[in-house]
């Protein structure tokens, strides 16, 4: 991740060594910006705009981390320090390739070329500035030189590109993640003999290495020494560890602080400097040269698991992920205050986790807690150990916290870790100075780290690292940042799915102003794509089609199950109020909302809808099997009225109606007029026909009405778990979704409705007849239809996710989509051109974003990563699509 300036004289092969070693894309020449201002690329009074354009595209690149090259002169030393203040604002490595080729070589060269009319006088020029330079490149800031003398240099070398020192993405674990030490060897003992590691020691009895039997690798996050009982003892296990290929270190404030000590610095030792210069002086002197060496080459924070999990002294932001500059180091040793001061004297650390949005999980420590608490998808792991506390450990990717107590309190600190009384009340939430120190001293961990030290970096004198209580502000806090404008959401099972500002905003409205509580919000339904239409006669919709589509998408076992005709619901239930609390954050049992996140009741109604709820999952034993306090089911709510009162009565009924008194009438009138010889034969049939459609129509949206009182008349048909506590259950067949159904309606048949099923093989002709009869039994009786479904549930085929269910409507159903007369050969031919290919799409984008959402929410991440999943299939429902498919 670097800014490549290529240094050389008009005529060195500049050009033509980028286009030999680069990208055409990461090269960005400034004849080429000359040419994009000016229509020339010799116009040399074009050079400022040429160089302001150039300077631009590099920054969004560098912004992006990508490579990029400048070719240019770059012989005088301003265009280079405006290159290198580029570097160190994105947090990339200036790295100078110079070409230094003899002057008659490049005077030749240009001389050949025809569009380059300026004299031998102006290469001598660039020529003198080209030997100044090469005295201070280095001192520029430019953290590699690489000088090429001659031709034959040029043609020999060969690019590599290096990764930074903290970039280890190639290194996927998996890690177990340790707090701050400082110097508590028993503790580590002990902590990595509960991780699983066995401890090697030397002769004389001495940890000096660890290794986990699965191969597991441990990180620590820095201030291994200072203040405990035997800082050498730490650093000799560290070493020998890290040494074998056993462990990670990254660089705490107190590893850099030694290190000046040790080089014979003036600096304090107060804050248990003074404890490890004396253990250390007992030590031999290449074992203190060896311990020097190993400080100062640490690094400021690694990047790993493929960018997925970051781990830093103090915590990094997303924007500091992998760069190296100062201001990055700086940040991951020492963290960002406020400018402010607490009673103490402490400075007030500045909440950056409460506003982290990245994806990577950050693993820190620096500021003791007395337990740990994820924050944003963030975890200070410093326990306080040498105070007292414990030390702690999370297993990496498996989230799990492993702690042992200190053994003693090996170090008094100014502020106790455990609050005592009003004095250790939190402070309030502060914000940044305005004017704050920015410490950019010196770029870091390219080639090698450096020490830099920012002005007030040294603050914990005998309290914990600055241990502040710095409220950090409400960790499921939704901002509209979160969701506004075009946005790109990735998922594990469909890539990126992108959001576009219209969508969001019109999203916004609906949440804004109708959905519920957003901490009850874990879920949003997909649409569902329709069967492929039917080409048997009088049908839109056929079975045929869904089961064949199945099997050329290579699913051989499927599930038809009864479609209800009520309305799709979201049940959220709590084992009780003090599990609701203390997993939402919210008062009550749960929730029970709509697809686009509204309450189906009003909130006395739904507590008791809940209450029954969970009675009847107590009865059916699901709390402790599924080892949850809470569950989420996805349901289809009954009667369509409950929800559909009013769409009923303007919509459907009104159309009824308006048939009812007029088409009887117009039959009567036009069966007198045939009987008078008027001739109106056709016409009569086609109002006899009408008629008897919409009656039909009437027929069909009245099946699925009926009166309600309170709960009386309420019904839910469950169909699918959708998570619990630590779990999600996409991966469950579907027949355990539906015996689990089934332990419900055992549990109180008055509530819940069983949802009939039917397994069909699409491979096997007779299953598949079967599954043909049941869907022509159910719909001929005033069933609404099938859905069929994947009997694995999740399932992938040759081109990505397939359809987790198709929906097969009955002729009669479809009366209420299509309208009464939907049947007659006229409109049916026409609705035979119904597009499934959009609303296909959309399913499988919503699918993916719910079962997103679903693992975010089921590994405890925080509200807002859960919530933009939410967010986003509320915004792909206002896409262009036929509502009635």
């Amino acid at each position: 991740m670097s800014l490549v300036v290529l240094v050389g004289v008009s005529g060195s092969g500049k050009s033509t060594f980028a286009g030999r070693h680069f990208a055409p894309t990461q090269v960005l020449s400034s004849d080429f910006f000359r040419g994009l201002v000016a229509d020339d690329v010799n116009d040399q009074s074009a050079s400022a705009e040429a160089f302001d354009a150039l300077h631009h595209v590099a920054g969004k690149r560098l912004a992006a981390g990508r490579i990029t090259v400048v070719d240019a002169t770059n012989v005088q030393r301003e265009p280079r320090a405006a290159l290198v203040r580029l570097a160190r604002q994105h947090h990339v490595l200036p790295v100078a390739i110079v070409l230094d080729l003899p002057e008659s070589v490049c005077l030749a060269r240009t001389a050949a070329r025809p569009d380059r009319d300026f004299g031998a006088h102006v290469i001598r020029r660039q020529r003198a500035d080209l030997r100044r330079a090469l005295k201070s490149l280095s001192k520029e800031g430019f953290r590699r030189v690489h000088v090429l003398r001659g031709q034959d240099e040029v043609d020999a070398a060969s690019i590599v590109v290096e990764p930074l020192l903290n970039d280890r993405r190639a290194q996927t674990g998996p890690f177990d993640v340790i707090g701050d030490v400082h110097g508590c060897l028993a503790e580590l003992v002990d902590l990595l003999a509960a991780l699983g590691y066995v401890v090697e020691r030397d002769e004389r009895g001495r940890a000096v290495d660890a290794h986990h039997p699965l191969g597991r690798t441990v990180v620590f996050v820095g201030d291994l020494v200072d203040r405990g009982p035997d800082t050498p003892g730490v650093l000799r296990l560290a070493m020998g560890m890290v040494e074998r290929g056993h462990a990670l270190v990254v660089c705490g404030n107190h590893e850099q602080k030694l290190v000046k000590a040790l080089r014979g610095r003036d600096v304090s030792t107060g804050h248990g400097l003074a404890e490890s210069l004396g253990q250390l002086a007992g030590e031999p002197p290449e074992f203190r040269a060896r311990v020097e060496e190993f400080c100062d080459q640490l690094v400021s924070h690694y990047v790993l698991d493929g960018g997925r999990l970051v781990v830093a002294h103090a915590g990094l932001p997303e924007r500091y992920h992998g760069r190296a500059s100062g201001r990055v180091r700086a940040f991951a040793l020492f963290g960002d205050t406020t400018g402010e001061t607490d009673e103490y004297g402490l400075p007030v650390r500045y909440p950056w986790a409460t506003e982290y949005r990245g994806s990577a999980t950050v693993l820190y420590g620096h500021t003791p807690t007395p337990e740990v608490e994820w924050v944003n998808n963030t975890l200070c792991l410093d326990t306080g150990c040498v105070f007292g506390g414990k030390l702690t450990a999370l297993r990496y990717p498996e989230r799990e916290v492993v702690s042992v107590p200190a053994r003693r309190t090996w170090y008094e600190p100014v502020r106790p870790l455990l609050p005592t009384g009003p004095a250790a009340a939190p402070a309030p939430a502060a914000h940044p100075a305005p004017n704050s120190p920015d410490p950019t001293a010196a770029e870091t961990d390219g080639a090698e780290p450096d020490g830099a030290e920012p002005d007030g970096a040294e603050t914990d004198g005998g309290e914990p690292d600055g241990a502040d209580r710095t409220p950090r502000g409400e960790p499921d806090l939704l901002m509209l940042a979160d969701v506004a404008g075009r946005r790109t959401v990735l998922t594990e099972h469909h890539g990126r799915i992108t959001v576009r500002a219209d969508q969001a905003a019109a999203a916004l409205e609906v949440m804004s102003r109708f959905a519920i509580d957003p901490r009850w919000l874990l879920y949003l339904p997909p649409t569902m794509a329709p069967t492929a239409t039917s080409a048997l006669a009088g049908l839109l919709e056929h079975p045929a089609e869904a089961f064949g589509d199945y099997q050329a998408a290579g699913v051989r076992r499927v599930v038809c199950q009864e479609k209800h005709m009520g309305s799709r619901a979201v049940v959220l239930v709590c084992r009780d109020s003090s599990a609701a609390l203390a997993r939402f954050g919210v008062e009550g049992h749960g929730a029970v909302h709509t697809r686009t996140g509204r309450a189906f009741f009003e909130p006395e109604l739904t507590e008791r809808l809940l209450t029954r709820v969970g009675e009847a999952v107590t009865s059916a034993g699901l709390w402790d099997e599924l080892g949850t306090s809470w569950l989420l089911v996805d349901a289809e709510l009954m009667p369509w009225s409950a929800k559909a009162g009013q769409l009923i009565r303007d919509q459907y009924a009104r159309v009824g109606a308006a048939a009812a008194a007029v088409l009887p009438v117009a039959e009567r009138e036009l069966a007198a007029a045939l009987a008078r010889g008027v001739p109106v034969a056709d016409l009569l049939d086609r109002v006899t026909r009408r008629a008897a459609d919409a009656e039909a129509f009437r027929a069909a949206y009245r099946r699925y009405c009926w009166p309600t009182r309170g709960l009386d008349g309420v019904r839910i048909a469950p169909f699918q778990v959708l998570a619990s506590q630590g779990s999600t259950h996409h991966h469950r067949p579907h027949t355990w979704h539906l015996a689990v159904a089934e332990r419900l309606v055992a549990a109180d048949p008055e509530l819940f409705a069983p949802t009939r099923s039917l397994a069909v093989d699409t491979a096997d002709a007779d299953s598949v007849a079967a599954g043909v009869r049941w869907w022509e039994e159910l719909t001929s009786a005033g069933g609404e239809g099938v859905v069929v479904k994947p009997e694995a549930n999740l399932t992938r085929g040759g081109r990505g996710l397939v359809q987790p269910g198709v929906k097969v409507r009955g002729r009669e159903y479809l009366r209420i989509v299509y309208g009464p007369d939907y049947t007659a050969p006229e409109h049916l031919s026409r609705l035979r051109q119904r597009s499934l290919g959009g609303k296909r799409s959309l399913a499988l984008r919503e699918y993916a974003l719910g079962l997103e959402g679903l693992a975010r929410a089921a590994r405890g991440e925080p509200l807002w990563r859960v919530h933009e999943c939410v967010f986003a299939v509320l915004a792909l429902e206002s896409e262009p699509v036929d509502p009635r498919l």
